[in-house]
């Protein structure tokens, strides 16, 4: 399986609502692995394998633009030997959740996330498993890439702290149960 946090590389995205997905990774290098995710040569992101249960899983936070996450995944899944979309599982932010609130879903429409957009266009597929870390809405007029580009305050960060946590559980039940599994727990809360 290959789990892949969509993220916007550098200092200047650390910390941002569009980085949740990264963070998830990250949290679950740390909890199956070393913690450090690494470059390895002919990837376009930073990579940990790790054991989940007794699942190997291939850890990945993409080193390209969110908006070319694809450009990324698809090389990765040639190179864990991934072939079915339904071994992926792509953990991003979400606008339409409300700050903090999981959901676990397979497939479906991408609500205009540019990342998801550019996963599913190099994969020509879109059954891939995600988890999505709702972020709510920008307020007031401020446009949606604005709002995804900016730190959070410290209460909505604390509510988001909280979701990283729950999101890798959320993998970590797709690992060792299943997609459907981690539906019936995650998508009820």
């Amino acid at each position: 399986m290959l789990v892949v946090g969509l993220s916007n590389p550098g200092a200047e995205f650390e910390g941002t609502r569009h980085n949740v997905g990264a963070e998830v990774v990250r949290a679950l290098a740390a909890r199956h692995g070393s913690g450090r995710l690494r470059p390895e040569k002919g990837q376009r992101a930073v990579v940990e394998e790790v054991a989940v249960g007794q699942a190997r899983v291939a850890l990945a936070v993409p080193t390209t633009y969110m908006n070319e996450s694809g450009t990324a995944v698809r090389p990765l899944m040639r190179r864990f030997g991934i072939k079915d979309p339904a071994q992926l599982v792509v953990v991003h932010d979400e606008l339409d959740l409300p700050p903090g609130r999981i959901r676990v879903k397979l497939g479906g429409g991408l609500a205009g996330h540019k990342g998801l957009a550019s996963v599913r266009a190099h994969l020509h597929s879109g059954d891939f498993v995600r988890v999505r870390i709702g972020i709510g809405k920008p307020p007031g007029r401020q446009s949606g890439a604005d709002f995804v580009l900016r730190r959070p305050g410290r209460a909505e960060r604390g509510d988001l702290d909280v979701a990283v946590e729950q999101a890798a559980d959320a993998v970590e039940t797709i690992v060792t149960e299943g997609a459907e599994a981690a539906m019936n727990r995650w998508n009820g809360a």
